[in-house]
């Protein structure tokens, strides 16, 4: 695969996992300062990584959600929290994530993870555990 082919599959994968909306907010802010950095987004991340067939992308979202966890990036974690939702991942599942988190990870970033979750996910109208 060419770097353009690369790009292309990486845009498909990255319009389908975040949603056009994102991603046309994100194209529309692009500046020579960006721009390079944005097509490298797509290309690596989202064309090397997010297109490999070996993990579903349901697993993707879990995994990076983990890694933003323990990272402590707020930004991405609420953009890939988003994400999840489509990606098929469940409100329980979400939970136990954030359960193990606590363990590895620590108990102040489990807990504002928490705080996000639900936020973000009420936002998104999914169901709580209760309904």
């Amino acid at each position: 695969m060419d770097e353009r082919e690369r790009y292309e599959a990486g845009m498909q994968v990255r319009r389908a996992v975040l949603g056009d909306a994102h991603v046309d907010r994100s194209l529309e802010k692009l500046t020579p300062f960006n721009e390079e950095f944005q097509e490298m987004i797509t290309r690596h991340a989202w064309g090397d990584i997010w297109t490999r067939p070996g993990l579903p992308r349901h697993t993707r979202s879990l995994i990076t959600i983990a890694m933003l966890i323990g990272m402590n990036r707020e930004g991405e974690l609420r953009l890939h929290l988003r994400a999840a939702r489509s990606n098929g991942v469940t409100r329980e599942e979400l939970k136990e994530l954030i359960m193990q988190s606590a363990i590895y990870c620590g108990i102040p970033a489990a807990n504002a993870t928490f705080h996000l979750a639900e936020a973000v996910w009420d936002e998104l109208g999914v169901e709580s555990l209760e309904g």
